[in-house]
């Protein structure tokens, strides 16, 4: 079986690529990836070893490009995406380029090879902020973000080619994730390496938004699990089964660091922040996927790896990320 994996340097898709090499051994795994400022080419070093591995430095936005990484790809897993919320309220053409564009474009090019099955990579986002409850897969969309919006987007074109050409496609919605490699701008990893480095933890409004969290390696299980036993036109939430609200989130990461907690500055928080997200993975888990870590175990695991690996994120929070560290939250006062 020969699978595809776009966006296979990221966060998410790195930590899939390692999961299918390591369940699934007889899988040609092919990642294609920009290798943008939120890839690090430290990360698919070790897939390099395996016979199995092979990589693509291309960007989904180019149709000819894409065109000739699928052809010949059974399977197609699109992680591919501009993905941090704060720079897609800042630069959002970026975020319907690629996340939009960039996607149709890995969906005409799978179905003219005849892709077997098509995993479009989505998130809890694109259901807007959940006051009471879980959303469900069918719940009426209501993205707030640029980022949000572009990936709430991208699903319809998703669903609209298995509507009309009745392409092979699957979806699936995760809840916030948390583990190795995640960019250091991400929550988790910048309190945690930010704990490390004695620098202030900003924390937006009052600290109260809620987030439903999943350790990565959950995900990537769900992920797998939609792409092997999920059926076409569906789509599948994959969510944790903690929410915790920043702020003690970020107390319990000052805690574990041994930190100190005046390093928290509560800040000017970022244009329609939603409040609470949360999902009802029920439908996965009736294709037998559960989740195997609590988010204890899964946040120790994560800071472990933060403190082990300080040379793999210190390049990453090199001189572009300090700019715009400075330029988002210095410059507009938030710190």
């Amino acid at each position: 079986m020969k699978l595809l994996i776009t966006g296979g340097a990221g966060f998410i898709g790195s930590n899939f690529t390692e999961y299918i090499l390591k369940n699934r051994p007889a899988y040609k795994v092919t990642v294609l990836d920009a290798m943008t400022y939120a890839s690090n080419p430290e990360t698919i070093k070790k897939f390099r070893l395996s016979r199995n591995f092979r990589f693509i430095k291309a960007d989904i936005r180019d149709f000819g490009r894409v065109k000739k990484a699928v052809n010949g790809a059974d399977l197609v897993v699109n992680f591919a995406a501009e993905s941090h919320v704060d720079r897609s309220i800042t630069g959002p053409s970026a975020f319907v380029e690629t996340n939009v564009l960039g996607c149709q474009n890995m969906l005409e090019a799978a179905r003219l090879s005849g892709v077997k099955k098509f995993v479009q990579i989505s998130t809890d986002e694109v259901y807007g902020s959940v006051e009471k409850g879980r959303s469900r897969e069918g719940d009426m969309l209501d993205p707030t973000s640029p980022y949000s919006s572009s990936k709430a987007a991208a699903d319809l074109v998703a669903v609209s080619y298995f509507k009309t050409y009745g392409f092979p496609v699957i979806i699936t919605r995760s809840s916030n994730n948390y583990g190795p490699y995640q960019h250091p701008e991400k929550f988790i990893p910048l309190f945690i390496t930010n704990s490390i480095q004695g620098e202030p933890l900003p924390l937006y409004g009052d600290g109260r938004n809620v987030r439903n969290w999943i350790y990565v390696e959950d995900n990537c299980s769900g992920i797998d699990t939609a792409l092997h036993k999920g059926v076409p036109g569906n789509i599948y939430n994959i969510g944790g089964d903690t929410e915790e609200s920043n702020i003690k989130l970020a107390r319990i990461i000052v805690r574990e660091t041994g930190s100190n907690e005046g390093l928290i500055r509560f800040v000017k928080d970022r244009p329609a922040h939603d409040r609470r997200y949360a999902l009802d993975s029920s439908k996965l888990k009736k294709l037998g996927w559960k989740p195997k870590f609590n988010f204890e175990d899964g946040l120790e695991l994560t800071i472990d790896w933060y403190r082990q690996n300080q040379a793999w994120w210190k390049r990453l929070k090199g001189r572009g990320f300090k700019a715009y560290y400075s330029r988002h939250y210095k410059k507009q006062g938030r710190l």
